[in-house]
């Protein structure tokens, strides 16, 4: 069954795709260690997005030029193709800032290194070896994995909304570079967001099986998040011996508008049970495409185009 993606409103203009990969660049030279608030809790909540989507942005990839050939729908297969080229940025993108995490002797190689046997081993083309893979299982177990990128795409539809309307990340305490990084990217997410679920479906994957990518992603992403931020906390050596973190603290940043609450979080898994969910339904397309318009990088990006 061929999928149609919803047009999209760009720049003014009803178009079948336009999905663009915008060249941005972002100088970390006065970005402070602790950029939320000069809080180490604040600001690594929300730095483990750095140590995951570097490898997993690659794998998006990687996946999705390897689904190109099954795709009969041109409208589908446009989209596909601007979606690879923003997560190959995106990955580019968070990538610089675990140099700067580095730079600031944060060590992350150990957490890192996990996060890319998960996605070049155990998510790989043949995660048993060759000597338990047969060829007939290279389609079966593509499509699987096209499901679990359609799952995590919701997630990070879901963070993309948010961090656009965080309100708690616009004072004068919160680093401007940072917050367009992730508002740059929470905006391209916004803008694609139909493409993982509308391949998903072309390529025959079902309700059933789809709740169940979801159950594993939920688990998955929420393990790597708290492992994340362990290790960072454990890691940064610029945290005051006397700095005390905790479960309460998490839920005053949610209150505060710094960090997503785990309501939200809920909420948002909650309404990818339905029969009918569709991620059209989710975030603000004209959101997204008006903060374009405004990021200092996407502007850059833009002019240097």
């Amino acid at each position: 069954m061929a999928i149609t993606p919803m047009k999209r409103e760009f720049a003014g203009n009803t178009v079948g795709s336009a999905i663009e990969a915008r060249k941005v660049r972002f100088n970390w030279n006065n970005t402070p260690m602790h950029w939320v608030d000069n809080d180490p809790y604040a600001t690594h909540l929300l730095n483990v997005l750095h140590l995951l989507l570097p490898a997993g942005e690659l794998w998006f990839c990687r996946i999705y030029n390897k689904a190109l050939p099954l795709v009969s729908d041109a409208h589908l297969a446009a989209d596909v193709r601007g979606f690879i080229r923003q997560e190959a940025v995106h990955s580019r993108s968070h990538d610089e800032v675990l140099r700067f995490l580095e730079q600031h002797h944060v060590s992350i190689r150990g957490y890192t290194a996990r996060v890319e046997w998960l996605f070049e081993r155990v998510l790989g083309d043949r995660p048993f070896g060759n000597l338990f893979w047969h060829r007939r299982l290279d389609k079966p177990w593509l499509k699987l994995r096209v499901g679990l990128i359609g799952a995590i795409e919701h997630f990070t539809t879901t963070m993309g909304d948010w961090v656009l309307n965080a309100k708690g990340l616009e004072g004068d305490n919160v680093d401007p570079v940072m917050l367009d990084l992730l508002r740059w990217h929470g905006a391209e997410e916004v803008e694609h967001r139909c493409v993982a679920h509308d391949l998903y479906a072309h390529l025959g994957g079902g309700y059933v099986r789809r709740q169940l990518l979801m159950a594993i992603t939920f688990t998955a992403l929420w393990v790597l998040w708290v492992q994340g931020i362990r290790h960072l906390m454990r890691n940064d050596p610029h945290i005051p011996n006397d700095y005390r973190w905790g479960w309460q603290d998490f839920r005053r940043l949610g209150r505060e508008g710094k960090v997503p609450t785990l309501g939200m979080i809920v909420r948002s898994t909650l309404r990818y049970v339905p029969p009918g969910y569709h991620p059209r339904d989710e975030a603000d397309t004209e959101q997204a495409l008006a903060y374009f318009r405004r990021s200092p990088a996407a502007i850059a990006a833009a002019e240097a185009a």
